[in-house]
């Protein structure tokens, strides 16, 4: 990764007491979808979404495919009006203001935005001249995001020769050549490897540490643990839970011991659910997950429940909690499956 410095000048220093880049309340998109020869249908993507994102943070909007995800970004990002709800993005009314809205962001969609046929080069420089710079200050600014996203020696390649890492960083410089406080990164990784998927986390840890917010939308769980200060778990096209990664993990339970017994399920999962260390005890296909807290310290005491009830083990294992365990426990499904 090159040297974000020349994304922005100088850093910027975060303002005190935490503005919100992106306050959302209610926010609803139905689209009209005819099917065949029947009658239209009323289809509700998006059903009442709020969300606060506070100005310097990397957010995601964490969801299977069809939850809304994409729906609620480029409502947002002004792509599509909402249905109903109120959205101020960087100080701007979203339905009032688009304008002002677009001269504050940058946008990256799933597709990129790219070229295939036109170098690299040519379609940062469009964009620039598109967002009101001179030839000659384009040409500059050109130069700055090949340089911070180590592109230079790729930049009068056709994009179609380029690699999919390649082409996301080119899709992300051209997102920020307006400068703008807020991104927006829709599926930024999808199809990459996970070697180029790692390098463009670090571009967005840089962005983020450099000034600029950042609304993500993925379905990969590890990205948006390991990635975002806060996060909104959508399903269905609405927000399930939201807060920081430890924090919703927390609240799940401090470990989970995913184990299988030769015996009974149903009396395993009363036994276990009658210990005061259990929060909850979850069942599916002859395994049981098992929520408590400090498990390192709990675990002789569920083995003793289950060899009171009589019940022996095939197979145990204990780890942290994880967000798919947030989304499970309020979805009743796992994200992985829900994909």
């Amino acid at each position: 990764m090159g040297n974000l410095q020349h994304v922005y000048p100088r850093p910027l220093n975060r303002p005190k007491g935490k503005p919100l880049i992106i306050q959302a309340q209610g926010l609803r998109k139905t689209f009209t979808a005819k099917r065949g020869r029947g009658p239209a249908e009323q289809v509700e993507a998006v059903r009442g979404v709020d969300l606060k994102v506070e100005a310097g943070q990397v957010f995601a909007v964490l969801g299977p495919n069809g939850a809304g995800k994409t729906t609620t970004i480029r409502m947002l990002a002004t792509l599509i009006p909402p249905t109903a709800g109120t959205a101020v993005v960087a100080g701007h009314d979203v339905a009032a203001e688009p304008a002002e809205v677009r001269r504050k962001i940058g946008y990256v969609g799933q597709g990129g935005g790219l070229d295939e046929g036109a170098p690299g080069r040519a379609g940062l420089v469009l964009a620039a001249r598109l967002g009101g710079l001179s030839r000659k200050r384009a040409e500059e600014r050109c130069e700055e995001l090949l340089t911070a996203f180590s592109l230079a020696e790729f930049a009068d390649r056709p994009v179609r020769t380029l690699s999919g890492g390649q082409k996301r960083r080119f899709s992300i410089a051209i997102g920020l050549v307006n400068r703008p406080p807020l991104l927006f990164l829709d599926e930024p990784t999808t199809g990459l490897d996970p070697q180029n998927r790692a390098h463009l986390w670090d571009e967005v840890r840089a962005l983020r540490d450099q000034g600029t917010s950042v609304l993500l939308t993925t379905h990969y769980l590890e990205e948006a643990d390991a990635l975002c200060d806060r996060l909104a778990i959508i399903d269905h096209g609405r927000v399930v839970a939201e807060g920081a990664p430890d924090e919703l993990k927390k609240q799940v339970a401090a470990d989970v011991v995913t184990l299988r017994t030769a015996g009974d399920d149903e009396e395993a999962t009363r036994l276990l659910s009658a210990e005061p260390f259990v929060s909850e005890v979850r069942g599916e296909d002859g395994t049981l997950r098992v929520y408590l807290d400090d498990g390192e310290r709990n675990l002789p005491g569920l083995l003793r429940a289950l060899e009171r009830g009589g019940l022996s083990l095939l197979s145990i294992s204990m780890e942290r909690a994880t967000l798919d365990d947030v989304f499970l426990r309020h979805t009743g499904r796992s994200l992985r499956d829900a994909d």
